[in-house]
């Protein structure tokens, strides 16, 4: 009997892994997530016991399947609902810079009782990872990349802290800061603080401190864990990380803690006078004396007049669903290269123009891409509202008693937004009603198909709102598409003159 070759034979134990890796060992209720063997490390996600890679079978991507346990059953039942409000309002909770929580339910049995909830899965690696992959390649950090970063993670925090009540992370570290391939910030494990202030005293076992992590203890202010401590706290926490963003590393001499004496080094290396501000401001020991998130993105180091071309892709985005699917494909088409797009004009020497053909559309087109998936936030212009986040619109968890339904469940929160909107209306045979069809193009390409027989006390608001109510469009589209419909109804149903 032949003898494999060391390399076949290597290549065949890989192939034996990872198809035990991907072994599915559990289904949610609905058959929609599958849980597999393999298991995750998203950064450092305190309180959750057990991270699993699943697949999303509806959507075709990796998700993260994470469960929180709890051995007194008893005490659980007790505070159930309370835990249900708790991740009914972070579900609820969706900007390009969070990592997302898609779906929870309970599971309770026997003597034991557990949630589990299904989050984004990020695969590209954590800051930290990345800025010590920098270092070690003996490269700077680029401070355009810097800016960049630090306008993402404040974006996310901004909108935290505007909430109603205000969410504070109180874990933000290098470690739960993600970078996508892209250059995509997303920040993990915002649901930490949630959990530690929702669940009572005897249910708060399976939460794990965070500042159990020696070298993670200079990310957090003094007065952490605190009562009176507030969304100041993550201030603190990203001053500390856009230290470590612009250094890459402060260094520990070889201690697990990081030294006030690394840290004060790590300062005096900034070049930068008015990044040295930026940051100190934000590492002030008085809590009162630290700014907003919102106002240092106002900061003279991070602010700058929004370019025009950045307004017109923001405009462009908000406005697609509007437009044909191919528009910037079709537009090129159309264009003649040599035509003249922008032209300056000077008196008493020559002007400067620019034509169409210097301008790379494949650049375009990724420059659009980067901005449609929050690279590029528009704060400037944002105005300081809080974000309220109502029960009303809360997604239910999902019943295990329940047989298993087919996929989209009714009722489930959309998260994906509407990037474009066709509607056709027709007369049925005998002329007496309208049959309407909706097409709906969603930003990850899912086409979504929808006919109905309007009745004569239909409106265009009621039929949008019934549609975020049954999960078939994000609640932030509601308005466009009362409008898109509102215009649609017109055209249609006006006589012609």
């Amino acid at each position: 009997m032949a003898v494999p070759e060391p390399d076949a034979r290597l290549a065949q134990e890989k192939e034996e892994e990872s198809e035990e890796e991907s072994e599915i060992l559990e289904e949610s209720p609905c058959g929609r997530w599958q849980k597999r063997r393999e298991q995750v490390n998203q950064g450092n996600m305190p309180g959750i016991q057990s991270t699993f890679l699943a697949m999303d079978t509806e959507e075709g991507v990796e998700v993260v399947w994470n469960e929180l346990l709890f051995t007194d059953k008893k005490a659980f039942k007790a505070h159930e609902e309370k835990i249900k409000t708790m991740f009914e309002q972070l579900v609820l909770v969706d900007h390009p810079n969070i990592v997302k929580l898609h779906k929870y339910w309970l599971d309770v049995k026997d003597s034991k009782a557990r949630v589990i909830f299904i989050t984004e899965y990020v695969s590209s690696g954590s800051l930290k990872q990345f800025l010590k992959k920098t270092k070690k390649n003996h490269k700077a950090m680029n401070a355009r990349a810097w800016k960049r970063w630090c306008t993402q993670i404040l974006s996310a925090l901004s909108f935290l802290h505007s909430c109603e009540p205000p969410i504070i992370h109180g874990n933000l570290t290098s470690d739960t800061i993600f970078i996508q391939h892209n250059g995509l910030i997303k920040i993990g494990s915002v649901w930490h603080r949630v959990f530690a202030n929702a669940l009572p005293d005897d249910l708060r076992s399976p939460i794990r401190i965070e500042r159990e992590e020696l070298r993670n203890l200079h990310f957090f202010p003094p007065e952490y864990g605190q009562k009176a401590d507030g969304t100041a706290v993550d201030i603190f926490s990203f001053g500390m990380c856009a230290l470590e963003m612009a250094v890459l590393e402060i260094q520990t001499n070889g201690d697990t803690r990081v030294s006030e004496e690394a840290i004060v080094r790590a300062r005096h290396s900034l070049d930068d006078p008015n990044m040295r501000e930026f940051i100190l401001s934000c590492l002030t020991l008085n809590p009162d004396k630290r700014p907003t998130a919102n106002s240092l993105l106002f900061h003279r180091v991070l602010f700058e007049v929004h370019s025009l071309k950045l307004l017109a892709a923001h405009c462009f985005i908000n406005n697609q669903y509007l437009m044909p699917e191919n528009v910037v494909e079709e537009k090129i088409k159309e264009l003649d290269l040599n035509m003249v797009m922008a032209e300056i004009r000077r008196e008493g020497r020559p002007g400067a123009q620019w034509r169409y053909s210097e301008v790379s559309f494949l650049e375009l087109d990724k420059f659009l891409e980067d901005v449609r998936n929050g690279i590029y936030p528009l704060m400037n212009f944002a105005v300081s509202r809080p974000h309220a986040l109502p029960r009303a619109l809360s997604q239910p968890q999902e019943d295990t008693q329940k047989a298993k339904t087919p996929t989209p469940e009714p009722f489930d929160v959309e998260t994906r937004k509407v990037v474009q909107m066709q509607c056709n209306m027709e007369l049925n045979e005998d002329k007496t009603q309208w049959h309407l069809t909706l097409l709906l193009i969603l930003e990850d390409k899912l086409h979504r198909q929808l006919s109905y027989d309007l009745l004569p006390t239909d409106n265009s608001k009621d039929l949008a709102t019934e549609l975020v109510h049954y999960g078939f469009i994000h609640e932030d589209d509601c308005e466009k598409l009362a409008n898109f419909l509102e215009n649609a109804f017109h055209k249609y149903r006006s006589p012609p003159l």
